[in-house]
């Protein structure tokens, strides 16, 4: 069996807690680009979860957005779900409310105590299957679209133009 990296093993960790029969697939290659994730996965590109984390304008509060990897997000439409302006958060910020490095942001298992704020995109419905980050730029696993919405308690919402 493979060892998984610190941070990669910590999402294995927390998805035998929370009882999903998950497992991460650490690459020697990068799955830190959608696409680079997709080629590795061996599936379509809007299969691909993307962790996006912005900064509400005035609240300075963290929002997760998860994205197909096809889709790029509308920062107005996310705006209107937030109730203000947002920005797309820079490194040191995503580090601090993730404890996660951009490229390999998962969407469970932050260091941001209380619960993010999360929009789910709906083209994910399309798929029985998606793989998301799981901590490091070169480690994904697959779940069930189902229980992406269950582990995060996002809001599913159309997140493109």
């Amino acid at each position: 069996m493979t060892t998984l990296s610190p941070s990669a093993q910590k999402i294995q960790n927390l998805l035998n807690e929370l009882n999903y029969n998950y497992t991460v697939v650490e690459h020697a290659e990068s799955t830190r680009t959608a696409q680079e994730a997709a080629d590795r996965a061996g599936c379509q590109l809007g299969q691909i979860v993307k962790s996006l984390i912005f900064r509400g304008k005035t609240s300075n509060k963290p929002i997760l957005v998860l994205t197909s990897g096809a889709n790029r997000v509308d920062e107005k439409r996310i705006s209107g779900y937030a109730g203000e302006p947002i920005t797309r958060a820079d490194a040191d910020f995503v580090r601090t409310v993730t404890g996660f490095a951009i490229g390999g942001v998962p969407p469970i298992g932050h260091t941001h105590h209380e619960p993010m704020e999360t929009y789910l995109d709906e083209d994910f419905l399309a798929y029985q299957t998606i793989w998301a980050a799981a901590g490091t730029p070169n480690a994904i696993f697959e779940l069930k679209t189902e229980d992406l919405q269950k582990m995060t308690g996002g809001t599913v919402v159309q997140v493109k133009s």
